[in-house]
């Protein structure tokens, strides 16, 4: 069994630590107030759950999830997650994040800023093109006929495998498209964003994504 180190205890975190939980992992989850503000999530959760500060989260971690509003990466301290499989779900919401030049130009995507900040980890886009209450209620077993895809997109390929194992355990195939700086073929607003496909129509709709600039 491995532990999942989750930043973040939004629904998009406590999706992800109930799944793991459901398949017998154990999950430290953080978030930026602190271990006593997550006493009633960890109540939910139960026994195989336990909150901790961020430190402690990514240094108990096997895979460490980063699900935290995009702007607020700059405050994650890089030596914390020196040697993490880090897996991204951010996507970029300029109302929420503010403007990102870079991301509005499109030179650069929101994993790569994260591996930028994040230099020592092996950084592993997932999870930012499904609902989070989805990742609970589309997951199933292995061989099932039509059995929802999610993608991993980095630069590691021992990470991105790490990733799809996990993916697979708790009920989604995995796709690979290749390293991060493809993640901007599943951000929002693209054909396979938060829809539920296979393996084959996820394939495909990645392949028709377009640049925010070509749409």
């Amino acid at each position: 069994m491995t532990t999942i180190g989750i930043i973040g205890s939004g629904n998009i975190g406590t999706a992800v630590a109930k799944a793991a939980i459901a398949i017998g992992e154990d999950v430290v989850i953080s978030n930026s107030r602190g271990p006593e503000s997550l006493a009633d999530k960890i109540a939910e959760l139960g026994p195989k759950a336990k909150a901790g500060t961020v430190v402690e989260a990514a240094a108990a971690g096997d895979l460490v999830l980063v699900a935290i509003p995009l702007a607020a990466i700059t405050a994650l301290n890089p030596a914390d997650f020196d040697g993490k499989v880090v897996i991204d779900a951010n996507n970029y919401y300029p109302q929420r994040d503010g403007q990102i030049a870079e991301l509005d130009d499109e030179s650069t995507t929101t994993s790569e800023l994260l591996q930028r900040q994040l230099p020592g980890a092996k950084v592993v886009k997932a999870f930012n093109h499904i609902q989070a209450a989805q990742i609970l209620t589309t997951a199933t077993e292995a061989g099932t006929e039509s059995r929802r895809a999610l993608i991993v997109a980095g630069d590691d390929q021992a990470a991105k495998d790490a990733v799809a194992a996990f993916l697979d355990a708790i009920g989604f195939d995995a796709l690979d498209i290749g390293p991060l700086s493809e993640g901007w073929r599943i951000q929002r607003d693209t054909p396979g964003y938060v829809q539920q496909l296979d393996r084959e129509g996820l394939r495909e709709a990645v392949s028709q994504a377009k640049r925010y600039a070509d749409m």
